[in-house]
């Protein structure tokens, strides 16, 4: 995919169940009008009230013909309504990127050993007592 467009949510942290729900419609809706949805991600960790979309177009031409497509979806239509009813979305902004080849969807690799350490120096003995220091 040439353009990748990240949503940006700012929810309220009280109503992230919403959103979940609000997400899953589009887990539906997004593909039959022709985005290719890489996923919606909720707050896990840290941030509360941050949630993103991620949806790739091949082109930008490709993107705003999805938005035309998306118009004129009834169920569409329903999850913005459903969302500006239940106000979970307090704020949403949209930026578009192109991927870097050879840097999207690269796999972890096997994992290495773990590296060995040099030993811990031993502590040196006490000097004897009445000893010159």
């Amino acid at each position: 995919m040439a353009l990748t467009c990240f949503i940006r949510y700012e929810l309220d942290p009280f109503q992230i169940d919403a959103f979940r729900d609000y997400a899953a419609h589009w887990g539906r809706i997004i593909p039959r009008c022709g985005g290719h949805l890489l996923g919606y991600f909720v707050p896990s960790e840290g941030t509360n009230y941050e949630a993103w979309g991620l949806i790739a177009f091949d082109s930008l031409a490709a993107y705003e013909a999805y938005r035309a497509r998306l118009r004129a979806d009834p169920e569409g239509r329903a999850n913005f309504e459903r969302a500006q009813r239940q106000r979970f979305i307090l704020r949403e902004e949209r930026t578009f990127a192109e991927v870097v080849g050879g840097t999207f969807q690269r796999a972890a690799l096997p994992p290495h050993p773990p590296l060995s350490l040099p030993a811990a120096p031993q502590s040196l003995p006490a000097p004897a007592a009445g000893a010159a220091e």
